[in-house]
């Protein structure tokens, strides 16, 4: 009878190792995901898609907080997570909070998802909220094969986009040229090095060292304001090169002038005041 309780205990340890090493069967693999989403239903009913400029507004100030507190450049992170999540919208973003497709290892107490990946059943991490899987992020690149990256200067994502693959973060050959895409695309650069808290919301007005910004232009008012303060838009602007010209960051041109998204036309007049 010992030697059966023994046996049994045993099938039980190695059911459970098993399961975190991606064995689970598909049976298990469904009923617990069923589960899962059912905890988060409330993060997965009535789902509205974000697009990338709205998931950078959304999660910029927590990769910035991320760096100063560990020293990653707020670039990476967020051009990870646009990359791992798609934006925030894949499924283990939606249903699991993970945005950088993190997977279970022997030391993870947490809950799991599973999905098909390098293996059928996959175990991958799941997290209460988003911040939860930023967090997860910067002690996972804290390892010690990471730990290379941090002689870099926090400003050289270039270099850290191919530390990373070099370090075994991501299989695909193409992953740093992916991540610097990524970054250069939507100029996520203007995040490193900054202090925490200096990612402004794109609908407020900006006020940095005690200076107000002037405050976005309406047709009525654009008249009133000098023109030493207004920039035209050219052929071949974006707002990345204007802010360069003028001191300031795309989010600084954003807020004064009540834009949405990048998007300018040429003839268009830009409140560009450098305080």
């Amino acid at each position: 009878m010992r030697k059966t309780a023994y046996l049994f205990i045993s099938i039980i340890l190695f059911g459970a190792c098993a399961t975190r090493k991606g064995t689970i069967s598909n049976r298990q693999a469904r009923q617990n995901n069923n589960r899962i989403k059912e905890q988060n239903s409330a993060s997965v009913a009535g789902y509205v898609p974000l697009t990338s400029v709205q998931y950078i507004n959304r999660y910029k100030a927590i990769a910035i907080k991320e760096m100063n507190l560990y020293g990653i450049p707020a670039s990476i992170t967020i051009a990870q997570g646009l990359f791992e999540s798609g934006s925030g919208n894949a499924e283990l973003a939606r249903v699991a909070n993970n945005h950088f497709g993190i997977k279970c290892t022997y030391d993870w107490k947490g809950r799991s998802y599973y999905r098909d990946d390098d293996n059928r059943n996959d175990c991958f991490r799941v997290y209460d909220k988003a911040e939860d899987s930023f967090r997860d992020h910067s002690l996972f690149l804290k390892r010690k094969n990471y730990a290379h990256l941090y002689d870099l200067d926090i400003t050289d994502y270039k270099g850290w986009a191919k530390g990373l693959k070099k370090a075994g973060y991501a299989t695909n050959p193409d992953y740093p040229s992916i991540l610097i895409g990524i970054i250069e695309k939507y100029h996520l650069d203007q995040y490193d090095a900054q202090p925490e808290g200096a990612a402004k919301k794109q609908d407020t007005v900006a006020t940095q060292a005690g200076k107000d910004i002037v405050a976005a232009p309406t047709d009525s008012t654009i008249k009133t304001i000098p023109p030493d303060k207004l920039y035209t838009v050219k052929p071949g602007d974006t707002l990345y090169n204007i802010s360069k010209r003028f001191g300031l960051t795309v989010d600084d041109l954003k807020a004064m002038n009540n834009l949405a998204d990048n998007n300018i036309k040429v003839g268009q007049k830009l409140v560009v005041v450098k305080q």
